[in-house]
Protein backbone atom coordinates (compact mmCIF):
# COMPACT_ATOMS: atom_id res chain seq x y z
CA UNK A 1 0.00 0.00 0.00
CA UNK A 2 1.19 3.60 -0.50
CA UNK A 3 1.98 5.85 1.91
CA UNK A 4 0.00 9.38 2.00
CA UNK A 5 0.06 12.78 3.34
CA UNK A 6 -3.59 12.50 3.90
CA UNK A 7 -4.25 13.93 0.99
CA UNK A 8 -3.89 11.23 -1.67
CA UNK A 9 -0.90 12.41 -3.41
CA UNK A 10 1.05 9.11 -2.23
CA UNK A 11 -1.37 7.36 -4.09
CA UNK A 12 -1.04 8.68 -7.58
CA UNK A 13 2.06 8.65 -7.34
CA UNK A 14 2.87 5.31 -7.35
CA UNK A 15 -0.88 4.90 -8.84
CA UNK A 16 -0.05 1.98 -12.17
CA UNK A 17 -3.15 1.43 -14.37
CA UNK A 18 -3.31 -1.06 -17.13
CA UNK A 19 -5.97 -0.11 -19.52
CA UNK A 20 -7.32 -2.68 -22.02
CA UNK A 21 -8.39 -0.93 -25.43
CA UNK A 22 -11.13 -2.65 -27.43
CA UNK A 23 -12.66 -1.58 -31.34
CA UNK A 24 -16.35 -0.64 -31.25
CA UNK A 25 -16.69 -3.68 -33.97
CA UNK A 26 -15.24 -6.72 -34.84
CA UNK A 27 -12.49 -6.92 -37.20
CA UNK A 28 -10.97 -9.90 -38.56
CA UNK A 29 -12.09 -13.06 -37.54
CA UNK A 30 -11.38 -16.95 -37.94
CA UNK A 31 -13.90 -18.69 -40.86
CA UNK A 32 -17.13 -19.73 -39.50
CA UNK A 33 -17.31 -17.70 -36.46
CA UNK A 34 -18.99 -14.44 -35.65
CA UNK A 35 -16.63 -11.28 -35.96
CA UNK A 36 -18.93 -9.79 -33.12
CA UNK A 37 -18.96 -12.76 -30.57
CA UNK A 38 -14.86 -12.76 -31.57
CA UNK A 39 -14.25 -9.27 -30.27
CA UNK A 40 -16.15 -9.76 -27.11
CA UNK A 41 -14.00 -13.05 -26.87
CA UNK A 42 -11.03 -11.50 -27.15
CA UNK A 43 -11.32 -8.32 -24.92
CA UNK A 44 -13.05 -10.84 -22.28
CA UNK A 45 -9.59 -12.80 -22.16
CA UNK A 46 -7.05 -10.36 -22.66
CA UNK A 47 -8.75 -8.28 -19.76
CA UNK A 48 -9.26 -11.41 -17.28
CA UNK A 49 -4.83 -11.65 -18.02
CA UNK A 50 -5.14 -8.02 -17.03
CA UNK A 51 -7.09 -8.13 -13.95
CA UNK A 52 -5.02 -10.85 -12.15
CA UNK A 53 -2.30 -8.44 -12.06
CA UNK A 54 -0.65 -7.25 -8.45
CA UNK A 55 -0.80 -3.66 -7.66
CA UNK A 56 -2.47 -2.10 -10.50
CA UNK A 57 -5.55 -0.50 -11.43
CA UNK A 58 -7.29 -2.71 -14.12
CA UNK A 59 -9.90 -0.43 -17.20
CA UNK A 60 -11.42 -0.90 -20.03
CA UNK A 61 -11.83 1.74 -23.11
CA UNK A 62 -14.12 1.08 -26.04
CA UNK A 63 -13.55 3.32 -29.26
CA UNK A 64 -16.91 3.47 -29.90
CA UNK A 65 -20.99 4.80 -28.23
CA UNK A 66 -22.30 3.94 -24.41
CA UNK A 67 -24.26 0.78 -25.86
CA UNK A 68 -20.58 -0.65 -27.10
CA UNK A 69 -19.18 0.78 -23.12
CA UNK A 70 -21.81 -1.48 -21.78
CA UNK A 71 -21.46 -4.29 -23.63
CA UNK A 72 -18.14 -4.68 -22.58
CA UNK A 73 -18.69 -3.45 -19.02
CA UNK A 74 -20.96 -6.52 -18.80
CA UNK A 75 -17.70 -8.71 -19.58
CA UNK A 76 -15.54 -7.17 -16.28
CA UNK A 77 -15.89 -7.74 -12.79
CA UNK A 78 -18.02 -5.29 -10.68
CA UNK A 79 -16.39 -1.89 -10.33
CA UNK A 80 -13.75 -1.84 -13.26
CA UNK A 81 -13.86 1.07 -15.17
CA UNK A 82 -15.21 1.64 -18.24
CA UNK A 83 -14.71 4.17 -20.72
CA UNK A 84 -15.64 5.05 -24.05
CA UNK A 85 -13.08 6.52 -25.80
CA UNK A 86 -11.97 8.71 -29.85
CA UNK A 87 -11.53 6.26 -31.93
CA UNK A 88 -9.23 8.42 -33.80
CA UNK A 89 -6.76 8.25 -30.95
CA UNK A 90 -7.88 5.67 -28.07
CA UNK A 91 -4.39 5.23 -26.94
CA UNK A 92 -3.98 8.45 -25.80
CA UNK A 93 -7.14 9.10 -24.56
CA UNK A 94 -7.75 6.28 -22.25
CA UNK A 95 -4.58 7.08 -20.98
CA UNK A 96 -6.47 10.62 -20.03
CA UNK A 97 -9.87 9.00 -18.71
CA UNK A 98 -8.25 6.66 -16.33
CA UNK A 99 -7.34 9.71 -14.09
CA UNK A 100 -4.17 10.65 -12.78
CA UNK A 101 -1.11 8.05 -12.11
CA UNK A 102 2.33 7.33 -12.59
CA UNK A 103 2.08 5.28 -15.07
CA UNK A 104 -0.39 3.63 -17.68
CA UNK A 105 -0.03 0.53 -20.03
CA UNK A 106 -2.74 0.81 -23.15
CA UNK A 107 -3.12 -2.81 -23.74
CA UNK A 108 -4.72 -4.09 -27.39
CA UNK A 109 -7.83 -6.23 -27.11
CA UNK A 110 -6.64 -9.15 -29.15
CA UNK A 111 -4.03 -10.56 -27.14
CA UNK A 112 -5.85 -13.20 -24.75
CA UNK A 113 -2.97 -15.35 -24.10
CA UNK A 114 -0.43 -12.20 -23.00
CA UNK A 115 1.82 -13.32 -19.94
CA UNK A 116 0.99 -10.91 -17.51
CA UNK A 117 5.16 -10.46 -16.70
CA UNK A 118 5.72 -8.76 -19.97
CA UNK A 119 3.06 -5.70 -18.94
CA UNK A 120 5.43 -5.68 -15.78
CA UNK A 121 8.90 -4.66 -17.80
CA UNK A 122 7.07 -2.01 -19.32
CA UNK A 123 6.04 -0.51 -15.88
CA UNK A 124 9.45 -0.95 -14.95
CA UNK A 125 11.19 0.39 -18.25
CA UNK A 126 9.06 3.78 -17.95
CA UNK A 127 11.10 4.68 -14.55
CA UNK A 128 13.23 5.44 -17.54
CA UNK A 129 12.12 5.84 -20.44
CA UNK A 130 8.90 8.84 -22.13
CA UNK A 131 7.34 5.42 -23.56
CA UNK A 132 7.50 1.46 -23.74
CA UNK A 133 6.15 -0.65 -25.70
CA UNK A 134 5.70 -4.62 -26.28
CA UNK A 135 5.98 -5.05 -30.47
CA UNK A 136 3.95 -7.76 -32.14
CA UNK A 137 5.32 -9.97 -34.83
CA UNK A 138 3.38 -8.66 -37.72
CA UNK A 139 4.69 -4.78 -36.78
CA UNK A 140 1.92 -3.30 -35.19
CA UNK A 141 2.85 -2.95 -31.10
CA UNK A 142 0.87 -5.17 -28.39
CA UNK A 143 1.41 -2.55 -25.43
CA UNK A 144 1.86 1.12 -25.15
CA UNK A 145 2.85 2.05 -21.62
CA UNK A 146 3.32 6.12 -21.00
CA UNK A 147 4.40 8.01 -17.70
CA UNK A 148 2.91 10.61 -16.22
CA UNK A 149 3.04 13.64 -17.84
CA UNK A 150 3.34 12.30 -21.00
CA UNK A 151 5.92 13.47 -23.03
CA UNK A 152 5.07 16.67 -25.78
CA UNK A 153 6.09 14.59 -28.78
CA UNK A 154 4.37 11.23 -28.00
CA UNK A 155 0.79 13.63 -27.65
CA UNK A 156 2.18 15.40 -30.93
CA UNK A 157 2.32 11.44 -32.57
CA UNK A 158 -0.70 10.09 -31.21
CA UNK A 159 0.36 6.67 -31.57
CA UNK A 160 -2.15 4.20 -31.60
CA UNK A 161 -1.35 0.22 -31.59
CA UNK A 162 -0.47 -0.04 -35.62
CA UNK A 163 2.00 2.71 -35.42
CA UNK A 164 5.39 1.43 -36.87
CA UNK A 165 7.92 1.36 -34.13
CA UNK A 166 10.50 2.66 -36.65
CA UNK A 167 7.90 5.97 -36.14
CA UNK A 168 8.58 5.61 -32.37
CA UNK A 169 12.28 5.26 -32.85
CA UNK A 170 12.28 7.85 -35.59
CA UNK A 171 10.39 10.04 -33.81
CA UNK A 172 12.12 10.05 -30.06
CA UNK A 173 13.96 13.13 -29.08
CA UNK A 174 16.60 11.17 -27.15
CA UNK A 175 18.43 8.13 -26.62
CA UNK A 176 16.91 6.10 -24.54
CA UNK A 177 13.25 7.79 -24.57
CA UNK A 178 11.49 4.64 -26.27
CA UNK A 179 11.89 1.25 -24.21
CA UNK A 180 11.15 -1.77 -26.32
CA UNK A 181 9.70 -5.08 -24.16
CA UNK A 182 10.24 -8.68 -25.15
CA UNK A 183 7.47 -9.46 -28.45
CA UNK A 184 4.47 -11.26 -28.52
CA UNK A 185 1.61 -11.89 -31.09
CA UNK A 186 -1.55 -10.27 -31.77
CA UNK A 187 -4.60 -12.48 -33.21
CA UNK A 188 -5.22 -10.83 -36.74
CA UNK A 189 -5.35 -13.79 -39.05
CA UNK A 190 -5.42 -17.47 -39.66
CA UNK A 191 -1.89 -17.67 -39.33
CA UNK A 192 -1.84 -16.08 -35.57
CA UNK A 193 -4.21 -18.91 -34.06
CA UNK A 194 -1.20 -21.75 -34.67
CA UNK A 195 0.25 -19.07 -31.92
CA UNK A 196 -2.04 -20.71 -29.18
CA UNK A 197 -0.72 -23.15 -26.78
CA UNK A 198 -3.82 -25.27 -25.75
CA UNK A 199 -1.72 -26.77 -23.16
CA UNK A 200 -1.77 -22.78 -21.30
CA UNK A 201 -4.79 -21.98 -18.71
CA UNK A 202 -6.85 -19.23 -19.66
CA UNK A 203 -8.17 -17.66 -22.78
CA UNK A 204 -11.45 -19.47 -22.05
CA UNK A 205 -13.67 -17.75 -24.44
CA UNK A 206 -11.69 -17.17 -27.39
CA UNK A 207 -10.38 -21.30 -26.97
CA UNK A 208 -14.45 -21.65 -26.78
CA UNK A 209 -14.73 -19.57 -29.69
CA UNK A 210 -12.97 -21.90 -31.65
CA UNK A 211 -14.27 -24.55 -30.98
CA UNK A 212 -17.68 -23.92 -31.84
CA UNK A 213 -18.55 -22.32 -35.37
Amino acid sequence: MSATDGSGVGDVVDRRVVVVVVPAVGTWAPPGRDPEKWRLALAEDTYEVLASLDRVDVAVAVAGDDAAVAEMSALTWPGTPTYAVDPERPVLHAVEVVGPAAAVVAVSYDVPDLPGLLIGKLFRALSHADIAVTPAEDGSLVAIGVGSPVASWITDLAPTFDTPLALLEASKPRRHAVAIGPGWHRLRSNADIARLDPGLEGWDATRSQLRHA
